[in-house]
């Protein structure tokens, strides 16, 4: 088979407007009326999996996805406003570039109050009130939270407490200095160290004239939103050069579209492939079914809390479409996993891949850009519990890699093999680039679970990720880009959030 294996780097496909020759087939392996039962029960299983998914999206509440809600969303909260409030002391430019790039800090606060609100609605919980009040009085409506604070005075413990403390901090009414030091003393020992602690304590402190709290506060919430901001910050300059260089790459791509339309082409044969559509549908439904029961597994046992366990989910869910795509569609072509998704590169493509890779970083970005500007025009909001990851904050060093492991190394691998290098592929044989790219990349959508605006983000880089293994014939731009977008992700909500 050896002398099948087509090596990339060399010229071995058809020229412009020339045909590949198919690989001859003998007969179908899934012809039988027994293969066709399995293939009908594996698509019925696929159809219960996404549907579970879609079902438990749309029906179980946000917030019972998490098993401490009231603490991830005091953590998130708390981060965000520190990191707002270190953004405010940066120079000009880095705050319009900020706002460019990620909204407006008076978004960011709407939004915020919006969250604490459903909390509070949903718990009845006397802290989410509370942090509601702050939120509320600190973004301009001080009213609206006086308000509220007024309709505690009768109720159960700390209430009443909460109320002194609101009313003291944001009413006018006057505040002796010694009564100031006895409520500061209750927030001490009450409230939790962070942004609503500091928030209070400063504007009691302010009240009762006490400088030396006020400066102390304000020198802690300064070095806080400081350390925030300077975390976030690198990883924004970041993003704004991979912008820059990969539009760069996109408006030299689209100038030389007809001049050289394989300007980035890595390997032949790419896409449509060379197995038969049937048989490839076959291996998607059996691969992807016992796929899913796999993943079922290790979420119903206890095994998966283990980090070496769970380490092995992915690609163990993932081995039975490796298996059968290797035995029934790369295998009788002469092609290996290598030269069938083009993942051997020379050294003289590294500038061709870089480049690729850069484009569609760059495109992915783009359509962020204007998503969220659509979505602001429009008043759609993601939910804050979509991007909340207990693991990236609060997990051990082991979960923690675990975890990094999953959502950089082994996902891109694994869902651009079978995303792109297959169901893609397959589409492809039958449709134009727009609607197969658009189809596979709305069942990935669909299998991650989120809500509209989720979806939509997902939809968009599955079309890129599809679109780039048309373009250059090798699932290796797609793999790269799709680790550096979850890389990106989780190193976001780590320097927000963790530590």
């Amino acid at each position: 088979m050896a002398e099948h294996i087509l090596q990339i780097g060399q010229d071995q496909g058809p020229a412009a407007g020339e045909t590949r020759p198919r690989a001859r087939y003998a007969g179908t392996p899934f012809g039988s009326g027994f293969s066709r039962l399995v293939s009908v029960i594996s698509a019925v299983l696929l159809l219960v999996a996404l549907g579970s998914i879609f079902w438990y999206s749309a029906t179980v509440p946000k917030l019972d996805r998490l098993e401490e809600p009231d603490r991830a969303l005091d953590l998130m909260v708390s981060r965000i406003m520190e990191a707002q409030d270190g953004l405010q002391r940066s120079p000009a430019w880095q705050q319009r570039l900020a706002e460019w790039m990620v909204g407006s800090s008076e978004k960011e606060r709407l939004l915020a109050i919006q969250w604490y609100r459903e909390l509070a609605d949903t718990t009845g919980d006397p802290s989410a009130k509370l942090r509601l009040a702050i939120l509320q009085a600190e973004t301009g409506q001080a009213q609206d939270a006086l308000a509220q604070a007024a309709q505690w005075w009768d109720l159960d413990a700390p209430m009443p407490l909460y109320s002194q403390w609101l009313t003291a901090a944001y009413s006018l009414q006057p505040l002796d200095r010694e009564r100031g030091i006895e409520l500061h003393a209750a927030l001490a020992d009450t409230l939790e160290a962070g942004w609503f602690y500091n928030r209070l304590a400063s504007r009691l402190a302010q009240r009762t004239g006490d400088q030396a709290l006020s400066a102390t506060v304000d020198r802690q919430i300064e070095a806080q939103g400081l350390r925030l901001h300077n975390r976030s910050n690198r990883l924004l300059v970041f993003e704004v050069i991979c912008l820059l260089l990969g539009s760069v790459v996109l408006v030299g791509l689209v100038w030389r579209r007809t001049r050289r339309p394989d300007a980035v082409r890595l390997h032949q044969p790419g896409v449509p492939p060379p197995w038969p559509g049937g048989t490839g549908t076959a291996v998607l439904l059996r691969g992807g079914a016992l796929g899913a029961v796999i993943t079922a597994a290790f979420l119903t046992f206890p095994p998966i809390e283990h980090a070496s366990l769970r380490a092995l989910a992915i690609p163990l869910a993932n081995l039975p479409l490796l298996a059968l795509a290797y035995i029934h569609l790369l295998k009788p072509a002469g092609l290996d996993f290598q030269s069938g998704f083009g993942l051997r590169l020379e050294r003289a493509q590294l500038g061709r891949l870089i480049g690729a890779v850069l484009a569609v970083v760059a495109a992915g970005l783009w359509g962020e850009l204007v998503m969220e500007r659509v979505a602001t025009a429009l008043n759609l909001t993601n939910h804050w519990t979509e991007w909340f990851d207990p693991n990236l904050v609060w997990a051990s060093g082991s979960a923690l890699t675990v975890s990094l492991l999953e959502y950089v190394v082994f996902a891109p691998i694994f869902e651009e093999i079978a995303f792109r290098g297959l169901l893609y592929a397959i589409l492809r044989r039958r449709l134009s680039f727009v609607p197969a790219a658009l189809l596979s990349a709305s069942v990935f959508a669909l299998a991650h679970g989120y809500g509209l605006i989720g979806f939509v983000s997902v939809l968009w880089s599955g079309f890129l990720w599809a679109w780039i293994y048309e373009k250059t014939g090798s699932l290796i731009p797609g793999m790269i880009a799709h680790a550096m977008n979850n890389l990106l992700v989780s190193l976001a909500v780590m320097a927000l959030l963790r530590g």
